[in-house]
């Protein structure tokens, strides 16, 4: 017979110190990479809420960890944006990783503060599914304003930030650090998830989504870059 400690351990919106937090408690849309989905809360990138991803350098791979939930969204019907990317994105890569293109929106901006306009009005909108932002910094109330947003709108934010931005207190949801490895592979490590840390960073080919993942549920291998 269940104590009413176990049941009490065994609600959806509970977690232990060395878990993710349950899928129940933790709305997420599939990163395409089995490895990673297994450490992330709800098992993908997390919804209705912010995402860091911190890179000592652009251009290691780190997009193409995101191609498989864009592809996803975009054939659901669902709006990605590229809010003041570093890059013109390569549109025939996008489209060989499953993207409809149709359903992308490029947006332009100068200044810091446009960018950050233009991110909260698209992760207000129920359309889009997931918004991506490359500012130079990002304030505190700032954040606070587009998490909001993030909730308002249910879908996904993604801010790509200096790597030095990492030493800065967060309320993303979920913060990545990146870096890359001499195989070729990314070299991810958890800084902060709705849940415990992971004692070692994970090891992920991001031109090589999983097997595992349905191939109606992603497009054919690509590596899509900015430039």
């Amino acid at each position: 017979m269940s104590s009413a400690l176990d049941v009490l351990l065994e609600h959806p919106g509970l977690w232990r110190g060395g878990e993710c937090a349950r899928a129940a408690a933790a709305a997420a849309v599939p990163s395409g990479f089995a490895l990673l989905d297994r450490c992330l809360p709800g098992g993908g990138w997390p919804q209705g809420a912010l995402t860091e991803v911190f890179a000592p350098v652009q251009g290691i791979g780190e997009f193409a960890l995101f191609l498989p939930a864009c592809a996803r969204l975009t054939r659901a019907g669902r709006w990605v944006a590229f809010i003041a990317p570093p890059h013109i994105p390569y549109a025939p890569a996008l489209a060989q990783a499953g993207l409809d293109l149709a359903r992308l929106l490029l947006i332009k901006t100068e200044a810091l503060t446009d960018t950050c306009w233009a991110l909260e009005q698209a992760l207000k909108s129920r359309h889009c599914g997931a918004a991506f932002a490359w500012p130079r910094r990002i304030e505190d109330r700032t954040l606070r304003r587009l998490q909001l947003a993030a909730e308002q709108g249910g879908g996904s934010g993604f801010l790509f930030l200096p790597q030095a931005a990492a030493a800065n207190a967060s309320t993303a949801a979920l913060r990545l650090a990146l870096g890359a490895a001499d195989t070729g592979e990314l070299e991810l490590r958890i800084l902060k998830r709705r849940g415990g840390l992971l004692a070692r960073p994970l090891r992920l080919d991001p031109r090589r989504p999983d097997a595992s993942v349905a191939a109606s549920d992603r497009g054919p291998r690509a590596l899509a870059h900015f430039g």
